[in-house]
């Protein structure tokens, strides 16, 4: 796996150097183009992260056309064993991926990890929140709290991953740093947002743990109210929404997302792809796709991604076993 830390210049000399940026290239281009493969579904997080960084990418000219692919399956894990299964035929395609890479190789979900991939660059974090439907009684964490303490087993929190998984993880996180047992709170795990949503609704569940720019999107729409962020301080996305930590609850947390390729890429197209991705943070086209996302702003590229990603697997890996997951 090739590994190494460049700066943003010469990150950009060394492309040019390698000669993938010409004359009879538009000024700006870096990359000719880049196949986006998308480990799930249409519509969710991966699939919005890969084709919002292609939107930009592409309407900044900095990669002149992106393709994209869903290859969902194995939660994640039958797009990771294909792109190291044909490895050297996909040197121009770069996965998506994000926190589960790390949580479901330490449960055995698949037989890989990251450490089995060219690291690419993080590039972006998504929140995590809790939300409660439109009509609900609860207005705060501290009115969840009361309502957990009053009925444990009648104030379900769900989510749209499998018990164990990142908004099962949130919710428990949240529920230990307010003082609670987690493993004392009801999860129910749902394929599907919509079918979370309707739970919700329904009143199956008290509470639903979930993305924070799914959350935006649901409070836009007036289906929800977001009663607590994981983040240091209130986002431009949803001002009224409350931290969890100004509400008493001492925890944060970010869902990053990020960008791998093939095992044995070629270093002149991995620094390709890593000035590509660096270039875009100073566009107008990329600020537009963030802030329509409410993403943040994480670049970690080559071995600062490697090092926050140990860093993360390490924290996961105490929390899952401190609360029986692993």
């Amino acid at each position: 796996m090739w590994n190494f830390k460049l700066g943003r210049r010469a990150l950009i000399s060394a492309v040019a150097a390698f000669g993938l940026v010409g004359p009879v290239l538009a000024e700006d281009q870096v990359v000719d183009s880049i196949h986006f493969l998308i480990p799930g579904g249409a519509g969710g997080g991966w699939d919005g992260t890969a084709r919002g960084t292609g939107e930009a990418l592409t309407n900044a000219g900095l990669v002149g056309t992106a393709s994209y692919e869903n290859m969902s399956g194995g939660g994640g894990g039958k797009a990771i064993g294909f792109l190291i299964e044909n490895a050297d035929s996909n040197h121009g395609t770069l996965m998506v991926n994000s926190t589960p890479i790390v949580i479901r190789s330490l449960t055995g979900v698949f037989p890989h990890n990251f450490r089995d991939l060219t690291l690419v660059s993080g590039t972006i974090g998504d929140y995590a929140a809790i939300v409660v439907g439109k009509d609900s009684p609860i207005n705060s964490m501290a009115d969840l709290m009361a309502a957990f303490d009053a009925d444990p087993s009648g104030t379900a929190i769900g989510g749209g991953s499998v018990p164990g998984g990142m908004d099962h993880l949130v919710a428990a996180m949240v529920m230990e740093a307010a003082g609670k047992d987690a493993l004392g709170v009801k999860y129910i795990p749902y394929d599907a947002g919509g079918k979370a949503m309707a739970a919700l609704l329904s009143g199956e569940i008290a509470a639903l743990s979930t993305g924070f720019s799914e959350a935006v999107d649901l409070a836009n729409a007036g289906e929800v109210k977001i009663i607590g962020v994981t983040s240091e301080d209130r986002v431009d996305a949803a001002p009224d929404a409350q931290t969890m930590k100004e509400q008493g609850i001492d925890t944060t947390f970010v869902n990053w997302r990020g960008f791998f390729a093939a095992p044995g890429l070629p270093e002149d197209k991995l620094a390709a792809y890593q000035a590509a991705i660096a270039k875009m943070y100073d566009t107008p086209e990329w600020e537009e796709v963030r802030a329509r996302n409410g993403w943040v702003n994480i670049h970690n590229s080559g071995d600062d991604f490697q090092s926050f990603l140990e860093q993360q697997e390490q924290q996961i890996g105490d929390l899952m076993k401190k609360l029986g997951f692993l």
